[in-house]
């Protein structure tokens, strides 16, 4: 029920006075994040406009600053630099409870003293909401999310996605405008994780709220956000819906982390003769679709080195060894409908994805340690970078 703009949203933490010197021998901390004179930049120069009911995932590696922009939108962090709006009002100083949002941690953050029903309760009660009124939106939140029958148990009673169910209950009950949601999966076992994706999708499409969805998981970046906000080291990589990532990774950042198995690299060039751009890699050449003639044309790009990048599942197995990229098989994961191949090519580790039966339903044969691959690809499944990682299409 709300549209927010981020403008050139910053944030620096400043160098403590005093810190200790660490002991010799002991290893440094290693981070990626620019260091100022003013102090470690975490955030810098954010830029995000979400629509109103929009659901946005911000989605990169520990220490990107994923948590640290949700945390300004909030209002648990000072914003170092750049504009918040809500519904275009400005928020830089305005407190957080008078945001209207609601946040649903990592952890429950549950009052293990009050039972369900009363945790739920506790904001509307801190409101001074009407009873009746209080009483109609905890049984109607606890409906929606299927908890009714735990609203007179305390958390000690309930499993982990019980109690995440019960966090997402106390935020709903106020009928936030922005609901903001910081990995609140991760302390889930795997099937729990895959039951509460689920559930936050049906969440979703009952209240008429706008969310933001911090993760570090690929998978539910891409199962839940209409767009995700991919980030590294305090910058924005690349924004879109889940399908324009996965199909334009705006840079090799953006390909190895967006895809499971991540996607394969090759040090190849990128050939341009009579007007067609094709690539070759080891003794394999591949024109490349009309589409990426196209994008590559309208660009002006010129043959060179490049770093050609296919999904695991685009890599082909191949009868015939001519004109194909060799590789020996290292590890074989057998995965029920299909088979990952481990392999190594020209010095460089590859993930084929072969499925265990071809069209007609017969076994396709097995491969094993030290056996040889031809692989393949076609020209539509290439994607091309260029020696500093920048996506050569777009």
């Amino acid at each position: 029920m709300a549209t927010l703009n981020l403008k050139g949203i910053t944030k620096i933490y400043p160098h403590s006075g005093g810190q200790k010197k660490p002991k010799k021998g002991a290893p440094e901390k290693k981070t990626n994040l620019q260091v100022t004179d003013k102090g470690v930049v975490a955030v810098q120069q954010f830029d995000l406009d979400i629509r109103d009911k929009e659901f946005i995932v911000l989605v990169g590696p520990s220490g990107c600053g994923k948590s640290t922009t949700l945390r300004m939108v909030a209002g648990l962090e000072e914003i170092s630099g750049g504009e918040l709006y809500i519904d275009g009002k400005l928020m830089n100083d305005v407190e957080p409870k008078n945001r209207d949002i609601a946040m649903v941690f990592q952890s429950y953050a549950l009052y293990p003293h009050m039972t369900v029903y009363e945790n739920m309760a506790f904001p509307l009660k801190l409101r001074k909401m009407p009873k009746d009124e209080i009483d109609r939106r905890v049984k109607e939140a606890a409906e929606t999310l299927d908890i009714t029958q735990y609203l007179d148990r305390k958390p000690k009673a309930l499993s982990g996605g019980q109690r995440q169910r019960v966090a997402i209950g106390r935020a709903i009950v106020r009928e936030p405008k922005v609901l903001l949601m910081d990995e609140p999966l991760s302390n889930l076992d795997a099937k729990l994780r895959n039951q509460m994706r689920a559930e936050i999708i049906k969440l979703r499409q009952k209240i008429n709220t706008t969310f933001m969805y911090v993760t570090h998981d690929q998978t539910e970046a891409m199962t839940l956000g209409d767009r995700i906000v991919i980030m590294k080291d305090g910058f924005i990589q690349q924004i879109g819906t889940p399908q324009e990532v996965f199909d334009h990774p705006a840079n090799l950042f953006v390909a190895g982390f967006i895809g499971m198995p991540q996607m394969n690299f090759f040090d190849a060039q990128l050939k341009n003769e009579g007007g067609k751009y094709s690539v070759s890699v080891g003794g394999c050449t591949v024109e490349l679709s009309e589409e990426k003639q196209a994008n590559l044309t309208a660009h002006g790009v010129a043959a060179q080195d490049i770093t050609l990048g296919v999904r695991p599942s685009h890599m082909v197995l191949s009868k015939e060894p001519g004109n194909t990229l060799s590789a020996t098989v290292e590890v074989s994961e057998m995965m029920g409908s299909e088979v990952h191949f481990h392999a190594n090519a020209g010095g460089k580790d590859v993930v084929v994805i072969v499925p265990t039966m071809d069209a007609e339903g017969q076994h396709i044969d097995s491969f094993h340690a030290g056996d040889q691959l031809n692989l393949t690809f076609s020209g539509s499944v290439c994607h091309i970078f260029d020696r500093e990682g920048r996506n050569l299409e777009f």
